[in-house]
């Protein structure tokens, strides 16, 4: 891909021979002189000296106080050209064949669209609506009454349960799955009752989920993951969640029952949300928070421990189990001081 066409598809700028032939991206360090490289941080300038890359996604300003004069694609924002980038140099076919493996097993009443590519021993059951250019790998099940949009692409080993509503341009990563039972049991003299899970998944477009990532159907109403939303691997959905437009999850993050979370929310690593709470859009949780009520304000929320030393650590949770202990006695004196 030329340079030029490069730069006119990510919203950049060229300054250098717009000529030249683009194979590929790699970082500064180790790009060679068909490939392209990016800088989003100051702290990488110094590697502008001695990279070999073809061109380099920077902004005016880094461009004007480096030294370096190699071919430059000016960017305000050079992480977000370097994504879009990306998609012209993925090796994975990027639309989808008119092929059903021998080994699939489609229901003869599922809707199957145009252009659909469906893999080796994946199972389409009664009902299944699919959209045209979806891609369905290998080992994949899709349950009786699902509905999946058009260009989804679900990456072998995926599980769809029964009645789960996907929309367009969903990406499923492998061991996902979607539409299991929640957790609901009622206590009895006898043991666990099972709460039958009557609802639904509904998940709008342009949502990816992780590996190994499962998403809960509702008890009674629908699990809901709006437009655009983004999960990692590992994370957790309980049934009745609603998530917003935007949202993002890293991995190791789990939310339990009926919790709604709003619009352009990001959610770091390992962060656990206790059920049946309200989250307002523009909530962002740093890694390992606890959220245990309810986020009625947008901000940056914290609650996990940062790294210490190990020696100190120890000290602090001794110190911590005596907290209420230490109050007391500072209530004490502070009374005692204004008597």
């Amino acid at each position: 891909m030329l340079l030029g066409k490069l730069a006119q598809s990510i919203g950049a700028a060229v300054e250098g021979d717009d000529n030249i032939e683009i194979t590929g991206i790699a970082p500064l360090a180790t790009a060679n002189k068909t490939q392209i490289a990016f800088i989003a941080r100051k702290a990488f300038i110094d590697q502008l000296s001695t990279t070999s890359a073809a061109a380099v996604i920077l902004t005016r300003e880094v461009a004007d106080s480096s030294q370096y004069v190699g071919n430059k694609l000016i960017s305000d924002n050079p992480y977000l050209a370097y994504a879009k980038a990306t998609r012209f140099f993925d090796p994975f076919p990027s639309k989808a064949e008119a092929f059903i493996h021998p080994s699939a097993t489609v229901a003869p009443n599922a809707t199957i669209g145009e252009r659909v590519y469906i893999g080796a021993n994946t199972v389409i059951e009664d009902h299944v609506v699919v959209g045209d250019e979806t891609q369905i790998g290998s080992g994949c099940f899709i349950g009786q009454g699902t509905t999946l949009g058009k260009n989804c692409l679900l990456h072998s080993n995926v599980s769809v349960y029964h009645d789960v509503d996907i929309g367009d341009r969903v990406i499923l990563h492998s061991f996902a799955v979607i539409g299991a039972d929640g957790f609901g049991f009622a206590p009895s003299s006898e043991g666990w009752v099972k709460i039958h899970q009557l609802g639904g998944v509904s998940i709008g477009d342009d949502v990816e989920i992780g590996s190994a990532t499962a998403v809960d159907r509702g008890a009674l109403g629908d699990t809901v993951l709006e437009d655009g939303v983004k999960l990692d691997n590992h994370v957790h959905i309980a049934h009745n969640v609603s998530i917003g437009k935007n949202t993002a999850f890293a991995a190791m993050s789990g939310v339990a029952g009926s919790t709604k979370i709003g619009a352009n929310c990001t959610v770091a690593g390992m962060v656990g949300f206790a059920g049946h709470l309200t989250i307002v859009d523009n909530v962002h949780f740093t890694g390992k928070t606890m959220v245990s009520s309810d986020v009625l304000e947008p901000g940056v929320y914290s609650s996990g421990v940062p790294l210490q030393p190990a020696n100190v650590w120890r000290k602090n949770a001794i110190r911590l189990g005596k907290l209420d202990e230490y109050v007391r006695v500072l209530n004490r004196l502070a009374k005692k001081l204004n008597d």
